[in-house]
């Protein structure tokens, strides 16, 4: 009849309700006072916690001091330093304080063992690495066994089968068991593995205790503190590879609008029309509302926007394109009173002449593709990936302040350059050497396990005659996506037909839009090319869906099968 995560008071104003007074009583002996020495459970999982209390928080963030005087600092610390996470939503999970609180019970009392079932998005998310090293601080052994089964990763098994989930949820889970001993001096990690069908996971941990599992040692090291096992040797050569975080000075999310159908549009004119209607004061509230289904929401009151939007005589240059999502170019109204979050200040340097990578820190999706892409305008959230997980992150190569125009790249990176190389290099010779390493399938698949984790970390060759190679072929890659050359097209589109696109299905070369028509040529190589979280080709045409594709979209379309084929070679 209590809450754990929130210390109460007993409800003495209660008396004809004895036993809930009673009850509280108690709880809230076993929770703050009471010596407990095991604690299990599987607590709940919710990223949107509604525990929200100034305790549980204070204990997320404060830290406190342990039974043998050694004081804790929290999750949101990671080797005595902020964790410097400009979004640690992640770290408010309901499972999270749950691990939280137990932590602080085993550790006031000195010993103890926690056993918990859930979320096993702590074991490795880098949002989690204050959490790890808090935990290893407090436990004297960790057991670590991962029960995979997650559905959003798309995880199988290492074989190739199908792996299932042990409850009936999308999010992967793992069992933690966490000892707090004074008989164990050495502090020791142990991870294993469980893949397969639900009932096969069913079995084997029915037939298994912490004694006789294949438990692999690892060896959590700064500044990850990784719950699971790493290439050590291949961690520390990554490590010391410049992060494009620590390239870059300045860098942002994508734009979010809350309201796509209305702000943004395929036609200049639609969207005109939609905003000179918005603005006509002769319409009503209701009207507009009813029509484009917008609602108030709070900080954000349909009619109150409107005399604002009204009142300003040149809208019309809030009117800008947009990539909203690969090789999909938009326009949308940017106006601050009509967009969520514009992020101007990082994307006002994109109204001017520029460039900008987009990248993401963590790839959760499928295998680790081309999880960048280039950029010379604004960018919708969602550029390169609709994930939660693989929030898109856009760095412009220059910054503008008024009409002064600044190189966005750090002045300590930039000496390294001038240092390695021994000669001037422009900024975009460097962005295009960039550009080249990460679409480079051997980077990739030598750092995949590290490029799941967090943002891509950018090797730099020795010799300068390599790096203007590799930047020369950046170049290209560059001019390819921001569709600046005109290609040979080697795809038919020749059968007469309506050009609408009902659905979108691939078939042995074919790319089917309606019953009658289709491109002809795709091979299969060319239609699983991703980018970031999108198979690029079905992405584009099924944004199209039940619209009707004119001359100028079909040649786009043809284009971008030719761009993907150029990429590839």
């Amino acid at each position: 009849m209590t809450n754990t995560l929130e210390p109460t008071e007993p409800h003495n104003y209660l008396p004809f309700l004895r036993e809930i007074t009673q009850e509280s009583k108690v709880a809230n002996e076993i929770k703050l006072g009471k010596k407990i020495l095991v604690i299990m459970g599987n607590p709940p999982y919710s990223g949107l916690s509604a525990n929200k209390g100034k305790w549980i928080d204070n204990l997320l963030k404060k830290g406190y001091r342990r039974a043998d005087g050694t004081y804790d600092n929290g999750y949101y610390k990671i080797d005595g330093l902020p964790l410097g996470e400009k979004n640690p939503k992640w770290l408010q999970d309901d499972y999270v304080k749950f691990i939280r609180y137990a932590q602080w019970k085993i550790d006031t009392n000195g010993e103890g063992v926690i056993g918990f079932i859930t979320n096993h998005s702590y074991i490795d998310n880098p949002t989690f690495r204050g959490m790890r090293a808090s935990l290893l601080e407090s436990f004297n052994r960790i057991y670590i066994l991962n029960l995979h089964g997650n559905a959003l990763k798309k995880e199988r098994c290492p074989d190739g089968r199908k792996d299932e989930n042990v409850f009936d949820i999308k999010q992967g889970v793992a069992i933690g068991i966490f000892i707090k001993s004074k008989r164990l001096k050495k502090r020791k990690v142990f991870y294993a593995d469980l893949w397969g069908l639900r009932e096969e996971k069913y079995k084997w941990l029915d037939s298994h205790n912490i004694s006789n599992v294949k438990w692999v040692e690892i060896n959590p090291k700064s500044p990850y503190y990784f719950f699971v096992p790493k290439d050590r040797g291949l961690e520390e050569e990554y490590l010391k590879f410049w992060k494009v975080t620590e390239i870059f000075q300045v860098s942002s999310v994508g734009v979010v609008t809350s309201r796509d159908r209305f702000v943004i549009d395929f036609d200049k004119e639609e969207l005109k029309k939609r905003i000179k209607e918005f603005t006509n004061i002769k319409i009503s509230d209701e009207l507009i509302k009813t029509k484009y289904k917008l609602s108030d929401k709070k900080g954000w009151n349909l009619g109150e926007v409107r005399k604002r939007v009204m009142r300003k005589k040149e809208w019309e240059d809030s009117i800008k394109e947009i990539l909203y999502r690969p090789f999909d170019k938009r326009w949308i109204f940017y106006d601050d009173d009509l967009i969520e979050r514009p992020r101007k200040e990082v994307m006002k340097n994109m109204l001017r002449e520029n460039l900008g990578l987009v990248t993401v820190r963590q790839i959760k999706t499928g295998e680790i593709w081309h999880h960048c892409l280039i950029t010379n305008l604004i960018i919708e959230s969602s550029y390169i990936s609709n994930k939660t997980s693989e929030i898109n992150y856009l760095f412009p190569l220059y910054l503008y302040s008024n009409s002064k125009k600044n190189i966005n790249l750090n002045t300590e990176f930039m000496e390294f350059i001038l240092n390695k190389y021994g000669k001037k290099i422009t900024p975009e010779e460097i962005f295009y050497y960039i550009y080249a390493v990460l679409y480079s399938p051997t980077y990739r698949k030598k750092y995949e396990e590290f490029l799941k984790y967090d943002f891509p970390r950018i090797p730099f060759v020795d010799d300068y005659e390599r790096f203007k190679r590799l930047s020369e072929l950046g170049k290209e890659l560059v001019d390819l996506h921001l569709m600046k050359r005109k290609l040979p097209i080697k795809v038919k589109f020749d059968i007469p037909g309506s050009n609408f696109i009902e659905k979108v299905k691939y078939e042995n070369g074919k790319v089917w839009i309606n019953k009658e028509q289709y491109f002809e040529g795709v091979s299969e190589e060319l239609w699983n090319f991703y980018i970031g979280g999108y198979k690029v080709l079905d992405k584009w045409l099924k944004n199209r869906k039940k619209r009707r594709l004119d001359s100028k979209e079909i040649e786009q379309f043809l284009q971008i099968v030719e761009i993907i084929r150029e990429t590839i070679k």
